[in-house]
C-alpha cells in the first residue's frame, strides 16, 4: 500500500512539474488600455480566438469577431459583451475558404470602421473534413485567405499606425516544406492533410517575415505566434466520435486551456518595445529561433508572389495600396461612424457611440532583425 501511495505521489509530482514548466502558459500582453482602438480577430467564436477577443474587449478595444458562422459569431459576441462589460464587440461574417467572402468582409469593414489597430489571424483548420475542393483547402483557409484580407485592410492599418498584424502559426511549421509547383493542389487523405497543415503553418511564418519586410518604415509591424499545445476545437474537431471520449480527459490533463493559448498572440499584439522584432516567430511570449526553411527570405518572397496570384491580386496590386477608401484621418468622428453594411454581413445588437482616440502621429521606424 505504501509503495502504491509513493508511486501515486511521484506521478502527481511529475505531472505538476510538467504542467507548470511545459504546459501552463505564462501570462503575457502588458497592461496598456486599448480604449479608442479597434481590433479584428478571425475565428473568434470559440477557443483561442474567443479568449483573445475577450482580453482585448476587457481592455476597452472595439473588437470585431470575424467568423464564418453567423449563429455562433453572434452568440460569442453576446457572451463577450456580457463578460467584458464592453458593448463594442460585434460580429462580421467572414469565410476564409471563399475569397469573395474575404473581399466582401473587407469592403464592409472599410465602409463602417474608421480604425484598425490590431489584426489577428487566428482562424484555421487542421483537416479538410468531408469537404472535397479543387484546391488546397488547408492552404486557402490558413494562409491565402489571411494573406488577401491583410492586403485589403493594409490601407487602414497604415493610416492608424503604429498598428500590428499577428499571424497565429504552430510548431508544426518545423515539419513544413513548400513545393511551389503544387501549392494549390487538392489534399486527399489524412497523410496529405498532416503534410498540408505543416506546410500552411510554415507559410504563416514566412508570410509574417515577408510582410515585415514589405512594410518596413510604415509603422505596421507583423509577428508569427505559436499558442502552444492547446485543448481547443481544432484539436478534437476531426477526431472520430468513438475516440473523442477517450481523448478529452487526456487533452484536459496535458494541453493548455484556450486562455493559456491566447497569451502569446496577445503578447505580440500588445507588448510595447517589440517593434524591432517585426517578422519574428514568438512562442511562450518570447522570440524563438526557427529552422532555415522558416527564415529563407528568398522563399518568403516567392511565397508572397505565389500568394498574390492565388488570391487573385493582379500585378498592379502590390503590398501597400496607396489610398484608403476612408478618410485619411481616423481620429474621433463628430458623429457616429458610417452606417453598418446591410444584413447579414454585420451584426451589432447593442450599438453605442464610438470613442476613438485621436490620430497617432508618432511613427515607428521598423527594422527587421535577421535571424542569427
Amino acid at each position: 500500500m505504501e509503495a502504491l501511495l509513493l508511486g501515486a505521489g511521484l506521478l502527481l509530482g511529475a505531472y505538476v512539474l510538467v504542467y507548470y514548466n511545459l504546459v501552463k502558459a505564462p501570462p503575457c500582453g502588458g497592461t496598456a488600455s486599448l480604449r479608442g482602438r479597434t481590433a479584428v480577430v478571425t475565428g473568434a467564436n470559440s477557443g483561442i480566438g474567443k479568449m483573445t477577443a475577450l482580453e482585448l474587449a476587457r481592455r476597452g478595444a472595439r473588437v470585431v469577431l470575424a467568423c464564418r458562422s453567423r449563429e455562433r459569431g453572434e452568440a460569442a459576441a453576446f457572451d463577450l459583451r456580457q463578460e467584458s462589460g464592453n458593448n463594442e464587440v460585434i460580429f462580421m461574417a467572414l469565410d476564409l475558404a471563399n475569397l469573395a467572402s474575404v473581399r466582401a468582409f473587407a469592403t464592409a469593414f472599410l465602409s463602417s470602421e474608421p480604425r484598425l489597430d490590431i489584426l489577428i489571424h487566428n482562424a484555421g483548420i487542421s483537416s479538410c473534413g468531408r469537404t472535397h475542393e479543387p484546391f488546397n483547402l488547408l492552404l486557402r483557409v490558413n494562409h491565402i485567405g489571411p494573406f488577401l484580407l491583410t492586403h485589403l485592410l493594409l490601407p487602414r492599418l497604415k493610416t492608424c499606425a503604429p498598428s500590428r498584424v499577428v499571424v497565429v502559426s504552430s510548431a508544426a511549421h518545423r515539419r513544413g516544406h513548400l513545393d511551389f509547383t503544387r501549392l494549390d493542389c487538392p489534399v486527399v487523405g489524412w497523410r496529405q492533410e498532416l503534410r498540408a497543415y505543416a506546410d500552411s503553418k510554415l507559410a504563416n511564418v514566412l508570410f509574417a517575415r515577408e510582410l515585415a519586410t514589405q512594410l518596413e518604415g510604415t509603422g505596421v509591424t507583423s509577428y508569427a505566434a505559436h499558442p502552444g499545445p492547446v485543448n481547443s476545437e481544432l484539436f478534437l474537431r476531426h477526431v472520430p466520435g468513438w475516440l473523442s471520449p477517450l481523448l478529452r480527459p487526456l487533452a484536459w490533463l496535458v494541453l493548455r486551456t484556450p486562455r493559456g493559448g491566447a497569451q502569446t498572440p496577445l503578447y505580440c499584439a500588445l507588448q510595447e518595445g517589440i517593434e524591432s522584432l517585426s517578422g519574428r516567430y514568438f512562442a511562450n511570449c518570447h522570440v524563438e529561433e526557427v529552422p532555415p526553411a522558416a527564415r529563407d527570405d528568398q522563399a518568403a518572397h516567392r511565397l508572397w508572389e505565389a500568394s498574390k496570384r492565388l488570391a487573385g491580386l493582379g500585378p498592379g496590386q502590390g503590398a501597400q495600396p496607396d489610398e484608403d477608401p476612408q478618410s485619411e484621418d481616423p481620429g474621433p468622428p463628430s458623429s457616429p461612424s458610417s452606417p453598418l453594411p446591410e444584413e447579414p454581413t454585420v451584426s451589432e445588437p447593442h450599438p453605442s457611440p464610438q470613442n476613438y482616440m485621436s490620430k497617432v502621429t508618432r511613427r515607428i521606424q521598423v527594422k527587421t532583425e535577421p535571424e542569427p
